[in-house]
């Protein structure tokens, strides 16, 4: 008996730590379906890496930005990003994978999570912010405009609500972004509508990451 009550234990303490990672990415296709999402939040302390073989976003715009959050010992920081923004976007065989370190007992624990695997199903996700630390990719831009500024009120898709963006900043837009072989670190990802299809969620032991 005590070593089932200590195995228990163990596995409350195992949920504590990563139940919001697991419950905030498995809740995704729904929330944001619902548009639930609030486009300002308070971003997590762990980044996490997005792989995918192809995106095709309609309406791109992109400028700078500050995340704001907390780091994983509650110490408030802001982080430097990228807004990659899109009317729509549909995403090939994308996967996704956050590392949550120092869980008692496991030490590392690595979530995965993947959709749109089928070429004819991919992912779906419309008004799409991506806030990204770092991006790898082959890029083709159809009308680009390189330089306007942010909040310029001819970008179809503007700077989202309630981001510590400068309207009169340094931005670029243009009417369609083809992105392949897209290797990205990020800190947030929103969307009015977000659908997974074949929708494949995973834990592992240790470190295990998309690239």
């Amino acid at each position: 008996m005590q070593s089932l009550i200590r195995g228990g234990t163990r596995w409350r303490r195992f949920a504590v730590v990563m139940v919001p990672s697991v419950a905030a990415t498995a809740a995704i296709g729904v929330a944001m379906a619902q548009g639930a999402l609030a486009a300002s939040f308070s971003v997590s302390g762990q980044s996490f890496k997005v792989k995918a073989d192809r995106l095709v976003g309609h309406d791109f715009v992109q400028y700078g930005s500050l995340a704001e959050g907390h780091d994983l010992k509650g110490n408030k920081t802001l982080h430097p990003v990228a807004v990659s923004g899109f009317g729509k976007a549909t995403i090939t065989n994308m996967c996704q994978s956050v590392v949550t370190p120092d869980v008692p007992i496991f030490g590392s624990v690595s979530l995965e999570l993947r959709a749109g695997q089928d070429a004819k199903n991919p992912v779906e996700a419309t008004n799409i912010y991506l806030d990204v630390a770092q991006l790898d990719a082959n890029a083709e831009f159809k009308n680009i405009d390189i330089g306007v500024a942010a909040g310029d009120k001819s970008n179809k898709t503007g700077i989202q609500p309630g981001t510590k963006a400068n309207p009169y900043g340094f931005a670029q837009r243009a009417d369609l972004a083809i992105l392949t072989d897209v290797k990205q670190t990020a800190w947030a990802t929103t969307a009015g509508t977000f659908k997974l299809s074949g929708l494949s969620l995973k834990l592992h032991k240790g470190v295990k990451e998309c690239y």
